[in-house]
């Protein structure tokens, strides 16, 4: 019998909590287990494996980023919606550092994988801030790809405190905004 106030959903939470604290390759289902006063055997009751938990805190943060981003973008357009984009983001992946990192390399096991269906919403709210510029349907990828590089690389090193230079991490990432408004528009 699975412990009462414990299901899939609160495991998964838990999960990503651990992951954010100890980093996704440490949040392990034994130290999960500890952490919700089970015993490990009775984790499977609720995620088939390490695999499995790995994979629903992915699909768990990608859907996180994605209100984090859509919301942030909501009635903005152009400069202000990549800015808006960019700072929610950013803000996800320095606050939910391991579960952002859980969700790197994983591929969606097809339409109806809940990581497909996160992804989607994410890569949905940056095209939307696409929209403000004048991108070719052709170069949307390649936009796209810009754009997370760009954020992605900022905010996880940000994440990991790899900002040691005096320079302000505030103005170097306005910066970094500015360059990729200016970059958009130049297309």
């Amino acid at each position: 019998m699975p412990r009462a106030g414990l299901d899939p959903a609160a495991v998964v939470a838990a999960g990503a909590a651990l992951a954010d604290e100890v980093g996704p390759a440490n949040a392990t289902m034994g130290l999960l287990a500890a952490r919700l006063g089970v015993r490990t055997p009775s984790l499977y009751k609720h995620v088939s494996g390490q695999q499995d938990l790995n994979r629903r805190i992915a699909a768990l943060a990608l859907g996180e980023a994605a209100d984090a981003v859509g919301g942030a973008i909501q009635g903005c357009a152009g400069r202000d919606a990549l800015a808006a984009a960019a700072r929610a983001f950013r803000a996800f992946v320095v606050e939910h550092p391991g579960r952002y990192a859980a969700t790197i390399g994983v591929e969606p096991s097809g339409p109806d994988d809940p990581v497909a269906a996160a992804s989607g919403r994410l890569l949905g709210a940056f095209t939307a801030v696409l929209r403000g510029y004048d991108v070719a349907e052709a170069d949307v990828d390649h936009a796209l790809r810009m754009l997370r590089s760009l954020f992605h690389g900022f905010a996880t090193l940000e994440a990991a405190d790899g900002f040691q230079w005096s320079a302000d991490v505030e103005e170097s990432f306005a910066w970094l905004i500015a360059f990729a408004d200016r970059g958009l528009r130049a297309l």
